[in-house]
């Protein structure tokens, strides 16, 4: 008999295998109510759930922040000195984590001189083209980078070697900043009627300038006292040398009253107090006068290229490093094909596939020479995404924060596709979205909810597409919604006539912009939208534009004192207590003295993250224990900043606490869905979406007859679109004109009009290729824009 052979056993897992989990226990950070969650390793996880439920806090705030902090661990104490510091989330277990890479919403830095090409390194490999293979040779890849300025120096230098011996040397730089510019492109011009009223003299108050007065001698009374100006004289009066002294003098000391002072011309004084900082971090007052007084035109010398003559006139194939940065980027991929060159073989090859990637990615229509800080929160992100689209890496946990925002639904299809492409290399992608076409290619859901702020912060539904869409969640009940077209349109009672347009790529654009309706600007992302309402709606007093750029505020700033509801909220508590209204603002008189008014105290712990603990005096309150005393309709000034606002919209709406004014501003947060935050919450811990319609609440009370908005719904779940559109036809109804910018096939078919523009991006937009109602668009079927809401309202 043949000997019987055994079926051989499958061998035991391997223990490395068994790590297959990223698993989350206990998570408190925000709003979280100790969720516990497991995620699969190595797929596609989507995050879901009403704006304000805690999607970002458990995705950033606790998996991606612990990531990265215990990565930060791993450097010597001597580097973590130089790393940003970060406090382990507030959770109880977290394992199987992945070193995460986050691809956030947040807009590239706006310093004048950070443009696309400096944010992806493609600029400094073009440097590295034109300075071996560019003709005339002007010398290293410096020449050609606009952030390096020439210099030349000569004298002795002392070598420490041997006998010590003074040496003459001199030494010079080649760079490719255009010194009259510096870099920047553009120059500025300041109006100095807007600075100074040459009628009077500096004591009779001659200054305009914000924050100028006539009696601060750190600025007013150096000019009046220097010695070198007549203070009691008229300017207009003054002599040529003391009108020189007075606008460009170069920094000298002076004695003032005792005190050494630095006094320096108007002019340079202006340019560093003001024009040196970001306009968008600028008080209101202090931005209008900036606006008003500083008039910004193309860089005669350079034109507008921020390069030196030097730079520009180096060539290779007739075109020079800042004709290739002009280029749209997928033009710029097809001339650096053209390049045959094996000495440079590995940069090309290099350059190549970063200028690929951006046309992979739908950016192909951007250049180089972009500034970074005009780019939209949607843009930056998928610039941001190009240096791993080519990246090796693999078992990594991408972390995305809603990479469709910005996107037509046209371009959705290609983001799905690279989220895919990353997952299918072996790498775990955790992405907070909103959109069903980019829920619907999850592997496994995670709807938070049930609904935001305190009502929010637990898992509501785990698991696949289906279970989410049978599920009984706010998302799940709203996951195949879909607007239907109106039967019937409004009429414009006007139109806002545009005439030849060439803002960016527009091409000679002529429309009229009905009034009295809602209006809905679509097409590609990049096709001209934002260039024909941004740069051609003239926009005088009676516009009232808001769009995306973030909110600047610290945490000491809140709902209640950016919509300016704490101000007569400060007030009444004051008539009703006989006190001053600075007692109720925990900035001021009326700040907690050990935390000042923070509520909790920072613990600097050197090269370890630093530690907030609530203030122990105030117990987080933020203010004395005097002002706690004072009551208003039952309530002190803390109890008040903890409601939320549906709250607080109640409690200020009649009986003893009423206050129309704050009532107002209170009625216009719930407006936009915003009655879950609460008045104290700090702007900082604010979704990008909940800061937008923050703004939007705080221009609803402004006198202007058209409002532009830009996208308004970013970062809005599927139920809360639905509350937008009401919004959105309130404001209309209330006789206001409605421009909004839009990729959201809900609100165009809610629209009353639509303009398509297109049909592509960049060079291949610019032009109307559609002008009607939403009906007449989706029987036309004659547009991108047209097909993909023909087929969303199942036409």
């Amino acid at each position: 008999m043949a000997p019987r052979t055994k079926t051989p056993q499958p061998p035991a897992p391997h223990a490395a295998d068994s790590h297959d989990l990223i698993r989350v226990h206990g998570a408190r950070e925000n709003n979280l109510k100790d969720v516990s969650i497991e995620l699969p390793k190595r797929r596609l996880t989507v995050f879901t759930g009403v704006s304000g439920s805690g999607k970002s806090s458990l995705v950033f705030s606790t998996i991606a922040a612990e990531s990265q902090r215990l990565i930060n661990e791993t450097y010597s104490a001597f580097v973590q000195g130089f790393m940003p510091t970060q406090a382990r989330p507030d959770v109880d277990v977290l394992d199987g984590l992945t070193t995460a890479i986050i691809v956030d919403q947040q807009r590239m830095g706006s310093d004048p001189r950070s443009t696309v090409g400096t944010a992806t390194d493609a600029n400094a490999m073009l440097r590295i083209l034109f300075s071996r293979l560019g003709e005339p040779h002007i010398g290293p890849p410096g020449a050609f980078a606009f952030n390096v300025p020439s210099v030349t120096a000569s004298g002795a230098i002392t070598v420490e070697r041997g006998n010590k011996k003074a040496v003459k040397a001199t030494f010079s730089r080649t760079g490719g900043m255009c010194p009259r510019c510096e870099g920047r492109g553009s120059v500025s011009d300041i109006d100095l009627t807007q600075l100074y009223d040459d009628s009077k003299s500096i004591a009779e108050g001659a200054f305009t300038i914000p924050g100028w007065k006539s009696d601060s001698w750190w600025t007013v009374r150096t000019y009046a006292e220097s010695g070198f100006l007549d203070p009691n004289k008229p300017i207009a009066k003054f002599t040529k040398k003391e009108m020189q002294d007075f606008l460009y003098r170069e920094p000298t000391k002076v004695k003032v009253e005792g005190a050494n002072l630095t006094f320096e011309g108007l002019i340079p004084k202006i340019q560093k107090s003001f024009l040196s900082k970001d306009r968008e971090s600028m008080q209101p007052h202090i931005r209008e006068f900036v606006d008003r007084a500083v008039t910004f035109t193309t860089c005669p010398e350079c034109e507008g290229t921020r390069l030196t003559e030097g730079a520009r006139s180096s060539k290779i194939k007739k075109i020079s490093i800042a004709d290739a940065c002009a280029m749209e980027i997928r033009d710029l991929a097809e001339w650096v094909r053209g390049l045959d060159e094996p000495s440079v073989a590995p940069l090309l090859e290099a350059l190549q596939q970063t200028l690929d990637s951006f046309v992979e990615i739908g950016l192909g229509y951007l250049a180089l020479d972009r500034p970074s800080g005009t780019l939209s929160g949607g843009e930056a992100q998928r610039v941001k995404m190009i240096r791993h689209l080519g990246s090796s890496l693999t078992d990594v946990t991408y972390v995305f924060d809603e990479p469709t925002i910005g996107l037509h639904p046209h371009d959705i299809q290609r983001m799905n596709d690279l989220l895919l492409r990353l997952r299918d290399k072996g790498n775990t992608v955790l992405v907070v979205e909103h959109k069903p076409e980019a829920i619907a290619i999850a592997d496994h859901v995670v709807d938070l909810g049930p609904g935001a702020g305190t009502a929010g912060g637990t898992v509501c539904f785990e698991g696949t597409l289906e279970g989410l869409r049978a599920s009984d969640t706010v998302t799940g009940r709203h996951l195949d919604d879909r607007a239907v077209l109106k039967d019937e349109v409004r009429k414009s009672t006007g139109a806002l006539e545009i005439r030849g347009a060439t803002s960016h790529n527009l091409r000679d654009v002529d429309v009229d912009i009905p009034l009295g309706v809602l209006t809905v600007i679509t097409g590609v992302a990049g096709s001209g939208k934002s260039s024909l309402v941004h740069g051609s709606i003239p926009a005088g007093e009676n516009v009232i534009s808001v769009d995306q750029s973030p909110i600047r505020g610290s945490r000491r700033s809140n709902p209640a004192t950016y919509t300016g509801l704490l101000e007569p909220i400060r007030k009444a508590f004051a008539k009703a207590n006989g006190v001053k209204p600075a007692l109720f603002s925990a900035n001021s008189e009326g700040a907690c003295p050990t935390c000042n008014g923070a509520g909790v105290i920072f613990t600097d712990l050197g090269m370890m993250a630093s530690v907030s603990s609530p203030c122990e005096d105030c117990e987080g309150k933020r203010f004395q224990a005097s002002v706690l005393d004072y009551h208003l309709g039952g309530r002190d000034i803390s109890e008040v900043l903890a409601m939320s606002v549906s709250e607080a919209e109640e409690f200020f709406g009649s009986g003893d606490a009423a206050i129309p004014a704050a009532h107002k501003i209170l009625d216009r947060l719930v407006d936009v869905g915003l009655g879950y935050l609460s008045l104290g919450q700090p702007l900082t811990t604010l979704s990008g979406g909940e800061r937008q319609r923050l703004k939007l609440a705080t221009h609803m009370g402004d006198k202007g007859g058209v409002y532009v908005l830009d996208e308004p719904t970013t970062g809005l779940h599927l139920a809360d679109v639905e509350q937008l559109l009401g919004l959105l036809d309130r404001l209309v109804e209330s006789g206001k004109s409605v421009i909004v910018i839009e990729h959201h096939q809900a609100v165009m078919a809610h629209a009353d009009w639509i303009i398509d523009l297109g049909p592509g991006a960049g060079h291949d937009g610019g032009q109307i290729v559609f002008e009607g109602t939403p009906a007449e668009l989706v029987a036309a079927r004659s547009t991108l824009t047209g097909e993909h809401l023909a087929e969303y309202v199942g036409e």
